[in-house]
């Protein structure tokens, strides 16, 4: 068992070259607190239990209470919901009284009590309290009618709730309206063509306004880098599939061939060689599994030898896209700090090329 603070970097989140939960492989918590206070409210808050059955009426009122906590997990596409809540709901009833005798209507007011509602206990009823405020005969009867109608109803609707936490709860949510949204605006992109009228010049203009606006919303990264090695063996193990798996202890698939693909890092990038100049140049085509599909950016890296045995690198990394497919904002800051700290400083580390 690797001590505290040096687990391998593989199974470390923040220190993949893109941030991203590559699998589901890595755990992913979603608060539900607030999300389970709604959802709960929607279910149980201002329902019609009995609705005139021997004279009475009662309804469920207000979500009065729900303290605790609620998470949904998610590791390598499985679901691993938590909650322990306790939960108050207050109702109402009244009866109506004999019109002839001249009674007028009677109303009391109580709670209904979940004390603990549990992933633990999924798949039992949890235990119900129902109180009632006035402990006379109406308020008995009264109490009496809700449980009998009342307490199989707001079990029916908990059981909803834990259903739902089991499939996700918000997490589930939040993904499949992300999804929505991408499509949608994909969708929004379409550029409306211009009238066959219009001047050469309007045309151009339309062009370069374009092309300004499709590389919104993307960054370039640009690092400079020393080694005390050489040009070429820098290169060497930056193509060499061995050597790539030896430093980032992560399994890698890499051609040498221009025109050829490669994946690093598990599969959470995939690419082609488009120029490869041994000891000098390396470009290629970089896309993380996590970026909106379609996606693709340009790795450049530049070899300089200024002197013997020093190498300097040159990286510029271009059309790095601000949010993944998600909506995370933390793409670029994830990128540049992968290249620096799971490439070019485990390189020093292992290999010793350090200055």
């Amino acid at each position: 068992m690797a001590r505290l603070g040096e687990g391998d970097k593989r199974w470390i989140v923040e220190d993949r070259p893109d941030g991203t939960n590559v699998h589901n492989w890595h755990w992913a918590e979603t608060d539900c607190l607030e999300w389970s206070r709604s959802f709960l409210t929607n279910l149980l808050a201002n329902k019609i239990v009995i609705d005139g059955e021997g004279n009475i009426k009662i309804r469920t009122k207000n979500l009065e209470k729900l303290e605790g906590e609620a998470y949904v997990n998610i590791r390598k596409g499985k679901i691993i919901p938590g909650y322990e809540l306790n939960l108050v709901l207050s109702w109402e009833g009244e009866v109506k009284g004999d019109e002839d005798a001249g009674t007028s209507v009677m109303k009391v007011e109580g709670n209904v009590e979940f004390p603990y509602i549990a992933d633990e206990n999924a798949d039992e009823d949890p235990e119900v309290k129902v109180t009632v405020k006035d402990e006379g005969p109406i308020g008995k009867r009264l109490k009496d009618a809700f449980v009998a109608k009342g307490k199989p109803f707001v079990l029916e609707q908990v059981k909803s709730y834990v259903n739902a936490m089991a499939k996700g709860g918000p997490a589930k949510e939040e993904g499949e309206v992300k999804k929505v949204v991408k499509k949608t605006s994909g969708t929004g992109n379409v550029a409306v063509a211009a009238p066959v009228t219009t001047a050469v010049v309007d045309e151009k203009a339309k062009v370069v306004e374009k092309k300004e606006k499709k590389k919104e919303g993307f960054k370039t990264i640009t690092m400079t880098e020393k080694f005390s090695c050489r040009a070429k063996d820098l290169f060497e193990i930056l193509m060499d599939e061995n050597r790539w798996k030896g430093f980032t202890q992560s399994n890698a698939r890499i051609s040498k061939e221009v025109g050829g693909e490669f994946t690093i890092f598990d599969g959470s990038v995939t690419g082609t060689n488009v120029e490869l100049q041994e000891g000098k140049l390396i470009v290629q085509k970089w896309r993380f599994g996590s970026w909106p599909d379609g996606l693709q950016s340009t790795v450049r890296i530049v070899f300089e030898e200024p002197q013997s045995g020093v190498t300097v690198v040159k990286l510029t990394h271009t059309d790095v896209p601000e949010e993944d497919r998600y909506g995370n904002a933390t793409v670029v800051e994830n990128t540049e700090r992968g290249w620096r700290d799971l490439i070019f400083h485990r390189i020093r580390a292992v290999f010793g090329f350090g200055i």
